[in-house]
């Protein structure tokens, strides 16, 4: 028992730490992306561009610790129970967002913080992620897998067509779904290390897996944060990405959640309002809001 609570405990502290890196670097990241060249939307020369800006790469950095950070968790906890904390990473967003502005954190910001962090205290208490044998069937990994990415590259192509309205939306639950995914590659990754060491490894697909859905899903998020205030975005990147991490830790990685009805309803109730809270906390006043971005973009399309 003592056992179990320490390591909940370590994965319980390198998931808020992940989460707290993850969203400073959000807010640098769309900071930087905003200056962007309009001309540069969902083109790997957006990554080449913003390399030149400072801010920029600090946000990439923190990001980059952040992502180290959630993958060292993911090897030591379930999937299901990563995934729900990594999504306060929101919260640490408003924070600099809110030393930026100067705004109060007033009803909504409050209201967002108690659904968001009551949210994920209802899902982790009444579903008690636990681990169990990952599930060997090559064809529900890749079906789950090919749901998930066809469903992103669905979302990608109607937010291309809608950059200015719905894209940014779009966008980054499209980048959700693919780090979602991406997460649980990182977590097989793991696995492949433990069992095989680096060898087996780099000798199976998964690492490259993740390093592709890695860069895809960074273009996608710079060109949302290129085209759109971050609060249009972000929301639908952290909902996004908790959803899709857990139907694939349940779905192929045996990731096992209570499935009594009194659990399943909590667990549905505390997924509800961590969404809801996440858009509440997307859409606070705190939240940058970008200057001309929309407008250079309309000027680049009129040329």
């Amino acid at each position: 028992m003592i056992e179990v609570c320490s390591v909940s405990v370590l994965v319980l502290v390198l998931a808020v730490s992940a989460a707290c890196c993850l969203g400073f670097g959000f807010v640098l990241q769309q900071n930087a992306a905003q200056k962007a060249p309009p001309g540069d939307f969902l083109s790997p020369r957006l990554l080449l561009d913003l390399m030149r800006m400072p801010r920029w790469l600090g946000g990439i950095g923190l990001m980059v610790v952040g992502m180290a950070l959630g993958a060292v968790a993911l090897g030591r906890g379930e999937i299901s129970l990563v995934e729900p904390l990594l999504a306060t990473n929101l919260l640490f967003a408003l924070a600099l967002s809110r030393h930026q502005t100067k705004q109060p954190l007033g009803r909504q910001g409050w209201a967002g913080l108690v659904l968001l962090a009551g949210g994920v205290s209802a899902f982790i208490l009444a579903g008690e992620p636990r681990g169990g044998t990952a599930i060997d069937d090559p064809l529900r990994h890749w079906l789950i897998i090919g749901v998930m990415v066809g469903l992103a590259l669905l979302l990608t192509t109607y937010g291309k067509r809608s950059r200015l309205s719905s894209g940014p939306v779009l966008l980054s639950l499209a980048a959700g779904l693919l780090y979602g995914v991406q997460d649980a590659l990182t977590r097989v990754s793991g696995e492949r290390f433990s069992a095989g060491g680096l060898l087996d490894v780099l000798t199976s697909w998964q690492p490259y897996a993740v390093l592709a859905l890695g860069v895809t899903g960074l273009v996608l998020v710079q060109s949302a944060f290129e085209t759109a205030p971050l609060r249009m975005s972000l929301p639908a990147l952290t909902a996004a990405q908790p959803l899709a991490g857990i139907i694939c830790g349940v779905g192929f990685l045996g990731d096992r959640l209570r499935t009594d009805t009194g659990a399943l309803a909590w667990e549905a109730a505390g997924l509800a309002a961590v969404v809801a809270g996440i858009v509440l906390l997307g859409l606070h006043p705190a939240m940058p809001k970008g200057t001309g971005t929309r407008e250079r973009l309309r000027d680049f399309q009129t040329q």
